[in-house]
């Protein structure tokens, strides 16, 4: 019986994984890291048109809250630069968001001195809290029912999310490994 030899040349496996390593050695993660920061900008924006679309009683300070680099927002690296928390520490954007009543408990109507911008219709398009203004708004006892921009904004990432991720690793695989 003659002798039969099987050769299998791995030079391309070889370099597959040292493209591999190459990546996992860091660019791949920084990649990783800027895509993550990428999706947070990304939200961020989202969150910003939908308190306008859903026309939310502007104070500024909350639609400026969710800016990168807002003092009054929240924008948390951690695990190496993979988890990223986005959000504002506004006090009040929960109950902008969720709904809630005009006065505590107990207190039928009450004065809040500020700023006041009206529309031609009356209707408050902007206000800004001043202790020390003469002018403001009495607050009447009822529930505002909540504008639930978060809500919204997580709804539509979570539909632009998969596409842009899908996109993404194919990317990477073309970049790092030539797939």
């Amino acid at each position: 019986m003659a002798t039969k030899a099987v050769e299998i040349n791995f030079s391309q496996l070889s370099s597959f994984f040292d493209q591999l390593e190459a990546a996992g050695n860091g660019a791949l993660k920084q990649e990783m890291i800027k895509f993550i920061e990428g999706i947070g900008d990304e939200f961020l924006r989202i969150v910003s048109e939908e308190i306008i679309r859903r026309e939310v009683v502007d104070t500024r300070l909350l639609l400026n809250s969710f800016q990168k680099g807002s003092s009054d927002g929240m924008w948390n690296i951690k695990d190496g630069g993979l988890t990223l928390e986005v959000g504002t520490n506004v006090e009040y954007a929960s109950y902008v968001n969720d709904g809630h009543w005009t006065n505590p408990k107990g207190v039928e109507r009450r004065f809040i001195p500020g700023d006041v911008v009206l529309d031609g219709d009356g209707k408050i398009i902007e206000f800004t809290y001043n202790p020390s203004a003469k002018t403001g708004m009495m607050l009447h006892q009822k529930w505002v029912e909540g504008r639930h921009f978060w809500e919204a904004a997580i709804r539509i990432m979570e539909r632009m999310l998969p596409g842009l991720l899908d996109a993404k690793i194919s990317e990477w695989l073309h970049d790092y490994l030539g797939i």
